[in-house]
Formats: C-alpha cells, sequence, structure tokens
C-alpha cells in the first residue's frame, strides 16, 4: 500500500471517528467544558497510538488485541468517572461491556501466545503506515462497537431499568453464552492431538459455520437496546453499532477471510464440502 492511500485511510478514520464524536455529544455531559464523549474517542485513540509504537519497534501484534480490550476497559471507566447521577442502568450497561471486554481479551490474548503469531498481520507489520492505521482502525473499531453503551454513559438523559432493559439484556446474555461456549468448543477441539489438521463441526460449530461471530452481533443487538432509551437527538448515530458490527465481520475482517483461509486449507475435501453445503455460514 502506497504512502498517500495510508494516509486517506488514516484520515478517513479520524473523519469518522470526530463526526460520530460530535453527534454522539449532542445533549451530553461535559468535563471541563469538553463533552464527556469527545474526552472517551480521543482516550481510545490515544491508547492505540501509544501502544502502536513498541508493536512497530518489537514487529509483534502479540498485545494487538489485549489493547483492543484495555481500550473498550478504560473508555468505560473514564466514562464512568468523569459522569455523573449514574443509576442502575448506567452500572448495567457498563458492566456488560466489561465483563464482554474482559472475557474477549483474555480468551484472544492466551491464544495469540498459544499460537505464536496472527498471520493477518505479517503483512502489515514491516510498513508502519499500514501497521499504524491497523492500531488506528482499532480505535474507531472500540468507539462504534460500544458507542452506545459510552453514549449512554455520558448522557445527560438518565431513566432507570425498564423494559428495554429487559429485552436487550436478554439479548446479550444469548450472545454471549453462544460466543463463550463456541470459544470454548473450539479450543477444546483443538486441544484434542487426533483433530490436529481437522475442522470443527461439532456443538454449535454444526449449526453454524461461524457461531461466535453471530454471538458477538446479538450481545452487542442487546447493549443497543438497552441504551436506545437514553439516547436523544443526534445520539441515536450510536445504534450503528450492531450494523457496524454485522459489516466487519461478514464483509471485511472476518467472514471473508476465515472462509478464503478454510477453503484453501480443506476445500476439495468430501467432509467438509458436505459440511459448507448444509451449514450455514453464520445464523444457526
Amino acid at each position: 500500500m502506497s504512502k498517500p492511500k495510508a494516509l486517506i485511510i488514516l484520515l478517513i478514520v479520524i473523519l469518522i471517528a470526530g463526526l460520530i464524536a460530535l453527534a454522539g455529544s449532542q445533549n451530553g455531559q461535559t468535563f471541563n467544558y469538553t463533552p464527556i464523549f469527545i474526552l472517551c474517542v480521543s482516550w481510545a485513540f490515544l491508547l492505540n497510538w501509544i501502544a502502536f509504537i513498541p508493536a512497530y519497534l518489537q514487529q509483534t501484534e502479540k498485545f494487538y488485541d489485549l489493547i483492543g480490550s484495555a481500550t473498550y476497559i478504560t473508555v468505560t471507566f473514564l466514562a464512568l468517572y468523569l459522569a455523573d447521577n449514574h443509576n442502575n442502568l448506567i452500572y448495567l450497561i457498563a458492566g456488560v461491556v466489561l465483563i464482554w471486554s474482559l472475557r474477549l481479551g483474555s480468551f484472544l490474548y492466551k491464544r495469540i501466545h498459544r499460537s505464536g503469531k496472527d498471520d493477518r498481520f505479517d503483512s502489515i507489520k514491516p510498513d508502519a503506515f499500514r501497521f499504524f492505521n491497523a492500531w488506528s482502525i482499532q480505535a474507531l473499531w472500540v468507539v462504534i462497537t460500544a458507542a452506545p453503551a459510552f453514549v449512554a454513559i455520558s448522557s445527560q438523559n438518565r431513566l432507570d431499568i425498564n423494559i428495554y432493559t429487559y429485552i436487550g439484556l436478554a439479548f446479550w446474555i444469548i450472545g454471549f453464552s453462544i460466543e463463550v461456549i463456541a470459544d470454548n468448543q473450539k479450543t477444546a477441539f483443538k486441544k484434542v492431538a487426533s483433530n490436529e489438521g481437522k475442522f470443527i463441526n461439532t456443538g454449535l460449530w454444526s449449526k453454524s459455520r461461524h457461531p461466535n461471530y453471530f454471538g458477538e452481533i446479538v450481545l452487542w443487538i442487546g447493549v443497543s437496546i438497552m441504551a436506545f432509551p437514553i439516547l436523544q437527538g443526534w445520539q441515536y448515530i450510536a445504534l450503528i453499532s450492531p450494523v457496524f458490527v454485522t459489516f466487519l465481520l461478514t464483509k471485511v475482517s472476518g467472514l471473508p477471510m476465515l472462509e478464503a483461509k478454510a477453503d484453501k486449507k480443506w476445500g476439495g475435501q468430501s467432509d467438509y464440502e458436505e459440511y459448507k453445503k448444509n451449514t450455514p455460514v453464520l445464523i444457526p
């Protein structure tokens, strides 16, 4: 990738983040006259840009996912600390984001240290501009994905637990459970020596080729539903969260890459072709 193209991508990422920060700050609380949501967005990028420096110098991606989870966690705490007038609904929304972040972050950290590398970064790490963009995109991912939670926490509007809370929490529990179970099933499958070089087609993976991604989409729909009654005006831009997650996982960095990798590894095998033919790619 040329430097001009990398720069254009960076500018687009920053522009999108800036627009979301401005929109999500409407009717939001401030800290020293600065909208809290803007401070949260700024911290998300600053943390990832700082982490890029040692990652590039050491040519490693081993703590990329860890920093991603740390971004969710620290932004959530920052929003809680700077904003005031919290209630049970706000603590619940913050809690589900923190639980998901801690679980997924520890899981991904352990996974990459078992495997030793993430081959998605093989061609990116040597190029400072492309690698820097990867960290910037991660910051944007955090901002957009958790926008409903961050905007709700920093909003001036306060509502207590309501029917949307119960519906959203049900979605979150279902999605979170599916993601955790699917990840654990795949981890256990890979630990069995006789499964070396095989693809998983048992448990939830017999119902969907990517059940963990389905669970992730569902849980963010849940967070959006919980936050919905709090949002006002331009704050509704935060509801792009599950749409964004679905788009990236199904069209950009998730399914396309994994499906291509699987086709390259097992394509032509009768059992794999049968599995692919009879098992939905995402929705069980």
